[in-house]
């Protein structure tokens, strides 16, 4: 394909270090076919079917201990057998020329008794609880990390992340959105904390930059993006003024010169996406992109055509998709040719089934 007829998101970018052939991201999916918490075979097969040359792929929230886990079958990076599971799938991907990050996360309040060891109480920056029965879940009130505590969990961070580079990761993604444990210090309607981490804006994101610190001085800060999220309000978790907060951290976080921030747009709520008119690019997350000077990849509700306007425009560097990706293993291909895409099955997200709905969707000779 000529250079002058490629679309936006198929021009190549340079992200820091890595060369990148286009500007489509696969969004991490948590998929729960990790038994035991362990990843598996099939994952091989579902990362490499979604790899192409150059392409930017973030594998699924990865508990960071076993502290870290709040639904059924999603891996880890904490044990030995879990580095040495990642592996082969890092290698399926890697032989197709991907770039490869991993997303390393703590759900935090988001949990339950029975995934927690020994049954205790999950922790949190609060021991206020997520709404029993929300989404259907009976959700066990969370025990207040003290002061104390918050070390060792920052130090869960720093390990995760150095087992992900000897699994053979490209780099991490520190999961810093949707209402899990980052996100619990950093919002003010879940933090209500006294202390140097709770309180003014500067205190709440404490926690965060701490764990950025630690995970760059590890394996340095060219290896680490974070994701942010700071209008959704997935699982209660809420900030007053997610404008001054999201800008704010934009900011502070140049400081450590990473190599991307992964933002996702207020359109989205949980699992659900609020679509506008067909070619509109969203506004909100630009004083943000505006303020970090690495690579800005924006998520959430994007199809070919505001992606597109969103990378000609200088919105993003790079565009997430999710579940557009997860039902079109050949998302790059179909966007380059403008071919139809093959539509999510969302009953088939979450089950434990390692070829349906996860690896038998088809590509696109296949629909034919």
């Amino acid at each position: 394909m000529a250079a002058q007829n490629l679309i936006p998101l198929l021009t190549p970018y340079k992200m820091g270090e890595f060369d990148l052939s286009h500007r489509i991201v696969l969004a991490p999916l948590t998929r729960n076919r990790s038994f035991h918490n362990v990843p598996q075979p099939h994952a091989a097969v579902y990362y490499s079917q979604r790899t192409t040359k150059g392409g930017l792929l973030i594998a699924e929230a990865t508990g960071v201990s076993d502290t870290a886990q709040g639904y059924r079958d999603t891996p880890g990076i904490w044990t030995k057998e879990q580095v040495e599971a990642w592996k082969p799938i890092v290698d399926a991907v890697h032989e197709k020329g991907g770039v490869f990050f991993l997303q390393i996360w703590h759900v935090g309040r988001v949990s339950t008794y029975g995934y927690q060891p020994n049954g205790q109480a999950p922790i949190s920056s609060t021991d206020k609880g997520i709404t029993p029965g929300l989404d259907g879940v009976d959700w066990a009130p969370p025990r207040r990390l003290s002061k104390d505590e918050i070390p060792s969990i920052v130090n869960d961070f720093r390990v995760a992340a150095r087992n992900a580079i000897e699994a053979g990761f490209d780099g991490v993604e520190i999961h810093g959105a949707n209402g899990y444990l980052i996100e619990q210090f950093l919002k003010d309607q879940v933090n209500d904390r006294t202390d140097e981490y709770g309180g003014s804006l500067e205190n709440r994101s404490r926690f965060a930059f701490e764990i950025v610190e630690a995970v760059t001085n590890e394996i340095g800060s060219n290896k680490v993006g974070i994701r942010l999220s700071p209008y959704t309000e997935f699982m209660e978790s809420i900030d007053s003024d997610p404008d001054k907060l999201g800008l704010y951290m934009a900011n502070e976080l140049n400081k450590f010169n990473l190599v991307y921030l992964h933002m996702i747009e207020p359109r989205v709520t949980g699992a659900r996406v609020h679509q506008g008119p067909e070619d509109e690019v969203p506004h909100k997350l630009l004083p943000m992109r505006k303020a970090f000077k690495n690579t800005f990849i924006a998520a959430g509700g994007y199809d070919r055509s505001k992606g597109n306007c969103a990378i000609s425009e200088n919105y993003a560097d790079l565009v997430a998709y999710g579940r557009s990706f997860l039902a079109n293993p050949d998302l790059v291909r179909r966007f380059e040719i403008d071919a139809p895409l093959t539509k999510y099955n969302r009953s088939t997200f979450y089950v434990p089934d390692p070829v349906l709905g996860y690896t038998d969707y088809p590509f696109l000779e296949e629909a034919k």
